[in-house]
């Protein structure tokens, strides 16, 4: 031990020496942007702010539908998705634990038994030379590696943060099945009010052809107009038909996030009408943004792996130095296996210094220091991309309720002028063109409410998936 002891100084010093020449030159060139840095307050200013804003795990009850919460509970209880992510975990909990148990001595046991025929012009000598014989042997190993320069230290690290990546993203993974489940309900919702729209008009000109038939009985219309507003029949019939077929399609949409066939899909009904609250943001939110959205908490463990592996590849320009025992039985025939003269036992260190490996450590060195560069500029661009994304939806916002306001008054002078082109027409004054003109006026208006009520609701949707579904760090 005490020639141990003088040696190992000596080669501490010696492998500080050569590792220190040996990474010359390598090194990181990312940095890690500051949110602060990031400017949007004057894309910002405006927007209703309160520290309470931020979406809870469960967003989609602001939408006071009971039948979208079951399909969120269901899909969440049993989706393969969700269940392939909560695999993803347990693998990367595995890798943990294997990298922290080379933080800890190993012991090994090993027992054997062999029959022999030792040569006779062989390393044995007599009586044994030429004659079969059993080696019989039992041995239990120690063996534990000083991790003097933290290598082992610095993995086990590397795992821990790819483990919390993986466990941030199985949340990621339950916010983008059920930012996936609610637009689909949303289009559900959009088809059925474009379905109303299209009956009330079959319904309307239903009316307009008998009327057009009558006046043409009487000669005040032509052939003419009578074929156009017969024509206008088929034409929302197969309007009709084509958002039925949306309808199935979207059914068996969400039947497929739920993880379930078909036929789940028929047992979902008509969504309630939209209810939401006013749209808010949180306060302070590029700072508090990288604690709320998962992408950017895994990515941000992500870059911390990769600065672990840098110490990992560092680590192993130094020497490695392992300490080993073992005791146990050793004999050659088996009468003698249990006596004490078998016994057989020994321990020290082995020592592995790196001496010329052709740039294979600094290959490796180079290769894990551009890994935490990409790391670094994929989460850089992580945040700027999620911030960029919580301003998309405040501007669809604003322009939102600019195109409400001008479609209530679009809308309320297209009502009015149908009906005055259709009690004209009903008096013989007017004309089925002026009828039709004001028709389609109206029905255009129709479709744009439906239109905006379903761009309201999916833009709800993405904010709450913007502000991190409900995450927290």
């Amino acid at each position: 031990m005490n020639t141990i002891a003088r040696l190992v100084p000596g080669l501490l010093l010696a492998a500080l020496a050569a590792g220190c020449a040996s990474t010359h030159g390598l090194s990181t060139q990312a940095s890690v942007t500051d949110p602060n840095a990031l400017a949007a307050s004057k894309s910002l200013q405006g927007a209703p702010q309160s520290a309470a804003a931020w979406p809870r795990a469960d967003w989609w009850k602001r939408f006071n539908d009971p039948q979208l919460d079951r399909l969120m509970d269901e899909a969440l209880a049993g989706s393969p998705n969700l269940r392939v992510a909560a695999a993803r975990l347990r693998t990367a909990l595995a890798f943990t634990q294997s990298a922290q148990a080379a933080l800890y001595p190993r012991v090994d046991g090993d027992a054997s038994v062999t029959r022999e025929r030792f040569p006779t012009n062989g390393l044995i000598p007599p009586p044994f030379n030429g004659t079969w014989q059993t080696q019989a042997q039992l041995q239990a190993t120690l063996s534990y590696e000083l991790d003097f320069w933290g290598k082992n230290r610095a993995a086990y690290a590397s795992a821990l943060g790819q483990a919390k990546a993986a466990e941030v993203d199985a949340f990621a993974a339950r916010l983008a099945l059920s930012a996936s489940i609610a637009p689909a309900y949303v289009q559900l919702q959009h088809a059925y009010l474009q379905l109303d729209v299209a009956e009330r008009t079959l319904a309307e000109r239903g009316q307009i052809y008998k009327l057009t038939q009558e006046r043409f009985a009487a000669g005040i219309d032509s052939r003419l107009a009578v074929k156009q507003a017969e024509a206008a029949l088929p034409a929302t019939r197969e309007q009709i038909a084509q958002l039925q077929e949306t309808i199935g399609l979207t059914r068996n949409q969400l039947a497929a996030l739920l993880g379930e066939g078909p036929d789940r899909g028929l047992a979902i009904g008509r969504p309630a009408p939209d209810a939401l609250a006013a749209v808010e943001i949180p306060s302070n939110l590029p700072v508090e943004l990288i604690g709320r959205r998962p992408d950017i908490v895994a990515q941000r463990w992500r870059v911390e792996a990769a600065r672990q592996d840098i110490e990992v590849a560092k680590a192993q320009f130094y020497p490695n130095v392992n300490l080993s025992a073992f005791v146990g039985l050793q004999s050659l025939g088996l009468s003698n296996f249990l006596q004490g003269s078998a016994r057989t036992l020994g321990a020290g260190p082995a020592v592995t210094l790196p001496i010329f490996d052709a740039g294979r450590l600094r290959g490796n060195l180079a290769g894990r220091d551009a890994d935490y560069d990409a790391a670094v500029e994929l989460y850089n661009q992580t945040l700027a991309d999620a911030l960029r994304d919580v301003v998309d939806q405040l501007v669809s916002f604003r322009s939102l309720e600019e195109q409400r306001a001008q479609h209530a008054v679009a809308d309320a002078t297209a009502r009015e002028a149908y009906g005055l082109a259709l009690e004209r027409y009903r008096e013989g004054v007017g004309n089925y063109l002026e009828v039709l003109t004001a028709e389609s006026q109206l029905l255009a208006q129709q479709s744009l409410d439906a239109d905006l009520r379903a761009r309201r609701l999916n833009l709800s949707i993405n904010l709450a998936r913007a502000l991190g579904g409900g995450f927290e760090n």
